[in-house]
């Protein structure tokens, strides 16, 4: 049940949504959230066309939202009148029954993605004035972008002139919507980070360089006038090597370093039901539990090394029996999981039998023959994850006494 003080946020007509920055779930939302945003996850509000946002997990906003820190993102919002972009500003609060969960107050909806805007600033470098001196010489790349000429890029530093790989003429004929992936979508974006105050975390976003390559990049976009003219100074910071180890590091977490499938751990954060992507345990679905027979012998007479060779080789042949929307787990050792949503028991059998007969056909001529038996059985309703393993768990028990080689179900 949720904190009796959440009820209060219905009375606003200001958009609310609260979260779990762990669990990356939605608690709550109210009125006015649920009538904009309809049925929406939280995962599609914050990857939609376009959004943007400062970090990718939301338990790193946590310790900036702790120090008042400003925090913001842009969410996509699916509308009567096509896809607008909404700028949310974020705050950290706590609650009886959740002591750590982040607000997510929505702003005016900003203008279409189509919408151009007027031309009416008239901004020309001032070549020996402070300032530009100061925007010329700094390192990071800066660019001067005018919201009312359709984004257009009016000066740019050297630094960027570097990092783009333009001349300073040909960047200043482009619109900051020709250097960024979202192409002319990015407009309403811009029109929200336009409206906030200076002092925002950075926001993320794919920015094309003169070649074509593409580089990740944090920018940080903030008002500025100068002479009359109101523009926009984005700051760029190139975080492509960063977002690749990230990158990295989450395989890792997610996945086994020897097979490349993903791990037990995986396994558990899909299957929880707060988890953001959940297994509908409510819904028809199957395990199989998939052992390899007398492995111990192929380590002892083959050797480790083709040991591991053996178990990528069923990996691979596991992935080819299984089908779109099936979950394949290293479970430890020489066993496997896989998990098959939205599956009756005879067509798990099935699955199972093809994965047996196709392990026993295999022909490798550099690996040892082997052969695997599979335990199978059916998610009952009520069920915990731990009773239904262990259900599997005897079944496959009983096809390596049998003989092994075998599929049975429990």
């Amino acid at each position: 049940m949720l904190p009796a003080e959440l009820s209060a946020f219905n009375y606003l007509s200001t958009p609310i949504w609260v979260v779990d920055p762990v669990c990356e779930s939605l608690l709550f939302s109210n009125r006015a959230a649920q009538t904009l945003t309809g049925e929406m996850s939280l995962a599609a509000l914050r990857s939609g066309a376009l959004s943007a946002c400062a970090q990718t997990r939301l338990t790193a906003y946590m310790a900036d939202l702790k120090n008042q820190h400003e925090v913001v993102e842009i969410w996509s919002i699916k509308t009567a009148k096509g896809v607008l972009a909404l700028r949310c500003r974020l705050s950290q609060a706590s609650f009886s029954d959740f002591p750590d969960v982040i607000i997510f107050e929505g702003a005016n909806i900003s203008h279409a993605a189509s919408e151009n805007y007027a031309r009416s600033a008239t901004y020309k470098p001032h070549k020996h004035n402070f300032y530009h001196r100061f925007f010329m010489t700094t390192s990071a790349p800066m660019l001067l972008i005018d919201p009312a000429r359709d984004g257009l890029i009016v000066d740019a530093n050297i630094a960027a002139l570097r990092f783009y790989g333009y001349s300073r003429h040909e960047m200043c004929q482009r619109h900051t919507w020709e250097i960024n992936s979202l192409g002319r979508q990015v407009l309403p974006v811009m029109a929200e980070i336009s409206r906030l105050p200076g002092g925002h975390k950075p926001l993320n976003f794919i920015h094309k360089m003169a070649d074509g390559a593409l580089r990740h990049v944090q920018t940080y976009a903030g008002p500025l006038e100068i002479d009359g003219d109101k523009l926009m100074l984005c700051i760029v910071h190139d975080i492509t090597e960063q977002k690749r180890l990230e990158q990295e590091l989450e395989h890792a977490a997610l996945r086994d370093s020897l097979t490349g499938l993903l791990n037990r751990r995986q396994f558990y954060a899909l299957t929880e039901s707060h988890s953001a992507l959940p297994i509908p345990f409510t819904s028809d679905y199957c395990l199989l539990l998939v052992d390899t027979d007398n492995f111990k012998s192929i380590n002892d007479s083959y050797g480790h090394l083709k040991g591991d060779e053996v178990l990528i080789h069923l990996s691979r042949i596991l992935e080819s029996c299984s089908r779109k929307g099936d979950y394949i787990f290293r479970w430890g050792g020489e066993e496997f999981a896989v998990l098959l949503p939205r599956t009756s028991l005879e067509t798990a059998l099935a699955v199972a039998e093809s994965m047996r007969d196709a392990v026993t056909k295999s022909v490798n001529s550099e690996l040892p023959e082997f052969t695997v038996s599979i335990g199978v059985a059916r998610h009952q309703p009520g069920e915990t994850r731990d009773a239904l393993f262990r259900r599997v768990d005897a079944a496959l028990y009983q096809a390596k006494n049998g003989g092994r080689n075998k599929v049975l179900a429990a």
